[in-house]
């Protein structure tokens, strides 16, 4: 202890090599995020360039559509039933045949019908000559009557007497009518035009006026309808187009290929709503003259409504769905991105209506969009459609949920 200072006090002075070390640390920490940094920054600007495909925002007429499943169902279909009793002696059809309204079909023994037809006659033959005597008689008792040579009473009952037989000759000449009326239900014709189906009864069988069964089933070909239903929401823009006279076309597709088969018109609506399920049922008519529809089929159904006109019209797969909601990346002049927010209407699959959010002209990023994001740079495909292209109507579409 050279200079007399107290042991303890030598021992808390802190030893210069410390401070060195942390200085040391603290310069070494500083330099090493200072490099993170700059390294950061200079990585960002030589990022490679985002391959994209773009295509400009269009204007054209988008059809607004409704999808249904359908039923065909045919104008009429007829079961043909006796409408008397008896033995099935020829059948005039082949069946799977088309027939006209009026055509031969089938007949029933009529030889029961013209012997009753003619006991019917002889009945009004023998009434019709009591019915002359009857009135003979009374002239004759007329005259006495006048020359006071009989009774008031006895004339009185003659009268009665001709006109008893009168009355019963008015009867037999009912009876006649039906009995030639049911000679020409032995001649059994169609009631409708139509395609047949198979044979119910064959010739021999005894049928009955009773019978339900019946002998062939009609059911009409060309034209035809289908049935469908649309969903109460819908009904009002449908009921507002109908009631201005216009005609809706309805188009029927095939239930697995969707392929269109038929084209048509909307014939009837409804006048209830199914509470169980929302929807209105609708009729539409078809030609059906390659008869490419086919009774109790199901096939797929497209209503055109109406058609939205100089709409602004983007590729489907612009079209993006996220946190902000609808929204595409629009292309800048400096070839970088922004995401932007649009408000969509009808679409058909290929294009889809922006109610707002964009403006015809500019471009949208159609291919690449999973990997983007606002700001970043981007390189546009050869192969892109960079420049508009002459506007072509698209196909039909179908209401945008």
């Amino acid at each position: 202890m050279t200079d007399g200072a107290p042991a303890d006090t030598q021992a808390r002075r802190p030893r210069p090599w410390r401070r060195i070390v942390l200085v040391a640390g603290l310069l070494f920490c500083a330099a090493i995020a200072y490099r993170l940094i700059g390294l950061r920054h200079r990585m960002v600007p030589h990022m490679p360039p985002q391959t994209v495909g773009v295509a400009p925002v269009t204007t054209g007429s988008m059809p607004v559509t409704l999808s249904a499943l359908g039923t065909v169902t045919p104008f009429a279909t007829v079961t043909v039933v006796p409408q008397l009793s008896g033995y099935l002696t020829a059948v005039g059809f082949r069946q799977g045949q088309d027939v006209a309204k009026g055509q031969f079909l089938a007949q029933i023994d009529p030889r029961p019908y013209e012997v009753q037809l003619q006991l019917d006659r002889a009945t009004l033959a023998r009434d019709e000559a009591a019915l002359a005597g009857a009135q003979s008689d009374l002239a004759r008792y007329l005259r006495l009557a006048a020359q006071q040579s009989i009774a008031a009473q006895q004339v009185s009952d003659q009268q009665f007497l001709v006109a008893q037989d009168k009355a019963a000759v008015k009867m037999d000449e009912a009876n006649i009518a039906a009995a030639r009326l049911n000679l020409t239900y032995t001649h059994i014709t169609a009631p409708v035009s139509g395609r047949v189906g198979l044979r119910l009864v064959d010739p021999g069988n005894y049928v009955t006026a009773a019978s339900t069964t019946g002998i062939v089933v009609i059911t009409t070909m060309k034209p035809t309808t289908v049935i469908f239903a649309v969903a109460q929401n819908e009904l009002a823009a449908i009921l507002k187009r109908v009631q201005t006279g216009a005609k809706l076309p309805v188009t029927a597709l095939s239930s697995g290929r969707m392929i269109p088969i038929a084209t048509g018109t909307l014939n009837a609506i409804s006048n209830q709503m199914n509470t169980t399920t929302g929807t209105v049922d609708l009729r539409a008519v078809f030609a059906n003259t390659r008869e490419r529809l086919f009774p109790n089929e199901f096939v797929n159904v497209r209503l055109l409504v109406y058609t939205l006109r100089h709409a602004v019209l983007v590729p489907s797969q612009a079209v993006q769905t996220g946190a902000p909601g609808a929204y595409v990346y629009v292309v800048n002049a400096n070839d970088t991105v922004t995401l932007r927010t649009v408000t969509v209407g009808p679409t058909n699959g290929r294009k889809t209506v922006i109610t707002s959010g964009l403006t015809p002209g500019e471009r949208v990023v159609i291919d690449g969009v999973d990997r983007l994001t606002s700001g970043a740079r981007i390189r546009i495909a050869s192969s892109s459609a960079v420049h508009p292209a002459p506007l072509q109507a698209p196909g039909p579409g179908r209401r945008h949920p």
